[in-house]
C-alpha cells in the first residue's frame, strides 16, 4: 500500500498550480454516456478516482484515447450491453463513489442500467435514497438483484417536478443526466448548484441539451431526442485550492496558487480569513505570505467563532479538515461543527497526539484552543481514513517537529495529483515509501 515518509518544520515556497476538480470530473466524464458521438476533455486531473472511473467506462465499452496527461477524447458509440457482469466493472465500482453517476446517463440512453453499491470514502452514511427517488419520479423502476447490484429501468422517462429530500451533489448530477432525454419538462428544487453541477450543465447544453436556472436550486430541464459531442475543461479544484492555503499558512510558507478561478471559489477564501490568514489576490491568483501567527476571530458579541459545514453557496464540507488543522496553531478557539458525515472528525485523536488541543464533542462537533505556535506539533505514525482528513494529516506532519509517517496513502492519492513530486518542487521533504 505504501506509505509518506516526512520531515516537518521546513518553510515552503514557491508557486503551486492546483489540478483540475475531482468532483467536477466524475460528472463529466460520467455524462460522456449520454451520446454517441466524440467528446473531448480537457484538464483532467490525474487521480485514482477519476482513472479508475475511465477504466470503468473502457469495461462498458466506451473508446478512450488519451492525447496528454490531462486530455482525453470518450466515445461511446455503443453500451456493451453485459458490461455489469464483468468481473472488472465489479471490482472498480467498489473502489469508487463516483460510479453510481453511470446510472443516470445509461438508463436515460439505453432504457435500462445496472449498478453496484459504490465505494469511496467510509465517512458515515451516505444513501443513495435521493438518487433512486429522482429516477422513480421520472418513471424509472428499481429492483435489487443479487450480488448487490441494482437494476434501473426506464424506457420511457418523463419529465416531471420534483422536491429533493437534500441537495445532494452527485444525486443532483444523476438526474440531471437522466432528465435531458427524457420526455419534457423536469424541475428539480432544492437542487445542488455547485459548481461541478453548473459546469456539467453548461457541458450538457454545449452537446444540445435545454437546461435553465444553472446556479440556483431550481434548475429545469426540457428533454431533447439525441445529445452531440463537445468539447469541455474542468475546474481547477476547489478543495486542492483550499488545501494549498492551509498548507501555506500552517507551514509559515510563502505560495502562490495559480490560476484558481476565484469566481468559483464562494465563501472558501472569506472563512480562511475569519482563521486569520492573510490572503492577495492577484489577477486570478492567490499569494499567501509567510505570517508569524494566525488570530481567530470572535463573533460581533465576543462568543466564540462557529464554522461549520453547508450545500453551496455554504462553506464545503471537503475543507473543514483544513480549517480544523488550522485552527490547531492559531491564536484563539474555534467550534468546528461538521453536520454532513457523522465520521469525519475522528481523525483529530491522530492531531492530539500530535499536541493540539481538541475536545471532541461528539461525531459532528470538536472545540479546538489554538496554542498560537507556543509550540510546534510532533511528529508520529498515523493513518490516513479517507481523502480529506487525509490531506489534513499531511499538513500536520508538515508543520510538525520531527519525522511523520503517514500510511494508507491510497486514500490521498484518490484525491490529489502526483503530490509527493508537487511538494517536494515548493521545499517539502517528503518521500513514498
Amino acid at each position: 500500500m505504501g506509505s509518506f515518509e516526512i520531515t516537518g518544520g521546513k518553510n515552503l515556497s514557491g508557486i503551486i498550480k492546483p489540478q483540475g476538480s475531482k468532483n467536477e470530473a466524475l460528472q463529466v466524464i460520467s455524462a460522456c454516456l449520454l451520446t454517441s458521438e466524440k467528446i473531448e476533455i480537457t484538464n483532467v486531473p490525474e487521480i485514482t478516482d477519476v482513472l479508475n472511473l475511465i477504466k470503468l467506462l473502457k469495461t462498458i465499452g466506451v473508446k478512450i484515447t488519451r492525447k496528454n496527461k490531462n486530455h482525453f477524447t470518450f466515445h461511446a458509440k455503443k453500451i456493451d450491453k453485459n458490461y455489469f457482469k464483468k468481473e472488472n466493472f465489479k471490482k472498480l465500482s467498489a473502489k469508487i463513489r463516483g460510479s453510481i453517476m453511470i446510472m443516470g446517463p445509461i438508463v436515460s440512453r439505453e432504457g435500462k442500467a445496472h449498478v453496484l453499491t459504490p465505494g469511496g470514502d467510509k465517512i458515515g452514511r451516505r444513501p443513495l435514497d435521493t438518487h433512486f427517488k429522482g429516477l422513480e419520479r421520472l418513471g424509472a423502476k428499481i429492483k435489487i438483484e443479487k450480488n448487490n447490484i441494482y437494476q434501473v429501468s426506464g424506457k420511457k422517462l418523463i419529465g416531471t417536478k420534483m422536491l429533493l429530500e437534500e441537495a445532494s451533489v452527485t444525486a443532483t448530477a444523476n438526474i440531471i443526466m437522466a432528465s435531458t432525454l427524457a420526455k419534457g419538462l423536469t424541475e428539480i428544487y432544492n437542487a445542488a448548484c455547485e459548481p461541478y453541477i453548473q459546469q456539467l450543465c453548461k457541458m450538457l447544453n454545449s452537446m444540445g441539451a435545454k437546461i435553465t436556472g444553472i446556479g440556483t436550486n431550481l434548475i429545469k430541464i426540457n428533454g431533447v431526442e439525441k445529445l452531440f459531442g463537445t468539447t469541455h475543461k474542468i475546474l481547477p479544484d476547489m478543495i486542492e485550492i483550499g488545501s494549498w492555503i492551509g498548507l501555506a499558512a500552517m507551514t509559515q510558507s510563502n505560495l502562490t496558487i495559480k490560476n484558481c478561478s476565484i469566481k468559483n471559489l464562494g465563501i472558501i477564501i472569506n472563512v480562511f480569513r475569519k482563521i486569520g490568514v492573510k490572503i492577495k489576490i492577484k489577477n486570478d491568483d492567490i499569494i499567501i505570505k509567510k505570517q508569524k501567527t494566525h488570530e481567530i476571530e470572535t463573533f460581533m458579541n465576543g462568543s466564540i467563532l462557529t464554522i461549520s459545514d453547508a450545500p453551496w453557496p455554504g462553506f464545503t464540507p471537503d475543507l473543514i479538515s483544513i480549517i480544523l488543522v488550522l485552527a490547531t496553531q492559531a491564536k484563539g478557539s474555534i467550534l468546528i461543527h461538521q453536520k454532513m458525515f457523522e465520521s469525519r472528525l475522528f481523525f483529530v485523536d491522530k492531531l492530539i497526539d500530535m499536541g493540539a488541543k481538541i475536545i471532541l464533542c461528539d461525531p459532528h462537533r470538536a472545540t479546538i484552543v489554538g496554542i498560537n505556535r507556543k509550540y510546534p506539533l510532533k511528529g508520529t505514525i498515523m493513518s490516513s481514513p479517507d481523502i480529506r482528513a487525509g490531506i489534513a494529516l499531511l499538513i500536520a506532519a508538515l508543520s510538525a517537529k520531527g519525522k511523520s509517517i503517514i500510511y494508507n496513502i491510497n486514500q490521498i492519492d484518490r484525491g490529489y495529483e502526483n503530490i509527493v513530486e508537487r511538494l517536494q518542487k515548493i521545499g517539502a521533504k517528503i518521500k513514498r515509501v
